[in-house]
């Protein structure tokens, strides 16, 4: 089992040579854009005032430097694909919280709460085209390359979102067209977050293929136990209500799956998911208790494990150094066992 802390400093080394450049893209923001992004980032108040708020783990720039390490033995040429797909990943959670109406991420409140709907539209519209402005301007060979893949995960990604938002209108959703939907939504940036690495380190197709492969089979697995710690996650860890998922009747991979497969409690999950009264907190403990019940948290579980299983065979065919590939292989093992 890999040492968090180890998989941790890796992240935060990936993080300081980033972030400098992060806080140059978001200085060409006009004052009140660039108020609202600096608080989300977690670097200000509401009111400018610095702070030392989480600004998360920085999991796909982190992922982007050590493909290009791996490929070319230093992360300096894909510092600017770091910082764009950190500013995509941002684009998407301030509009991922302005469609959920969550009010929380990382125990503070979130853009739309604060500054409104519009506020938080704009917002995550200019970080998106400022990722596009990182690229163009990176001085790279290779940035033509880098910005189409980016540009296809970004539209990967919001098809991703529509199809979340549709399913909540549904009343059945099949286990493909769910995994088709998470892989959209998370498996796409984050195989475009390793594949950037290598596209602009200098690796050949191939290699950028197998990257892109690895990260977006750690993608579906992040997803996977991101559906997991939206029903049973900590409060204190997630920044979420326990069983936040269930209260709003998302139709996440475990339950889609529990009711696909899980028999006669799976078809009592499903009597559950038609109700139309808000749901009280022994509603959504008894719904949690179904889908483990149903199997559906095992699955899961088993799920997440073999996506990593398959990120790990995908860099079989990278052919880079073994320190390297323990590097890659502890974060791909850090992101299928986190806060579980």
């Amino acid at each position: 089992m890999p040492s968090a802390t180890n998989v941790l400093d890796l992240l935060a080394r990936g993080r300081e040579l980033v972030d400098p450049q992060l806080r140059h893209a978001l200085d060409r923001l006009d004052e009140h854009t660039r108020l609202v992004a600096t608080y989300h980032f977690g670097w200000c108040d509401e009111h400018g005032r610095p702070t030392g708020a989480n600004s998360g783990k920085a999991i796909r720039p982190g992922l982007t430097l050590l493909v290009a390490e791996a490929v070319c033995g230093s992360p300096e040429p894909a510092v600017p694909g770091g910082v764009a797909v950190e500013l995509i990943h941002n684009f998407s959670l301030i509009h991922d919280d302005l469609m959920d109406r969550d009010t929380q991420r990382r125990h503070r409140r979130t853009v739309w709460a604060i500054w409104g709907d519009a506020t938080a539209v704009l917002v995550g519209d200019a970080l998106a085209c400022l990722a596009d402005e990182v690229l163009a301007e990176c001085n790279s060979p290779y940035a033509v390359r880098a910005g189409h893949a980016l540009a296809v995960a970004t539209r990967e990604l919001i098809r991703g979102q529509v199809l979340d938002v549709a399913f909540e209108r549904r009343d059945s959703v099949s286990l493909p067209e769910c995994v088709d939907m998470a892989a959209g939504k998370t498996s796409s940036l984050l195989g475009a977050s390793a594949e950037l690495g290598a596209i602009l380190a200098g690796a050949d197709a191939a290699t950028c293929e197998a990257f892109r492969t690895y990260g977006w089979e750690l993608g579906l697995a992040f997803q996977i136990v991101d559906d997991l710690l939206g029903i049973w996650g900590a409060p204190e860890k997630t920044g979420k209500p326990v069983f936040s998922d269930l209260r709003a009747h998302k139709k996440t991979l475990p339950v889609v799956w529990s009711l696909e497969y899980g028999g006669a409690h799976g078809r009592e999950l499903a009597a559950w998911f038609t109700e139309t009264a808000a749901p009280s907190e022994d509603d959504v403990r008894r719904a949690a208790a179904l889908v483990e019940d149903a199997g559906g948290r095992e699955w899961a579980l088993a799920e997440a494990d073999e996506r990593v299983r398959k990120a790990g065979k995908a860099l079989d065919a990278a052919g880079i150094a073994p320190a390297n590939r323990d590097q890659l292989d502890q974060l791909a093992q850090f992101i299928a066992e986190r806060q579980l």
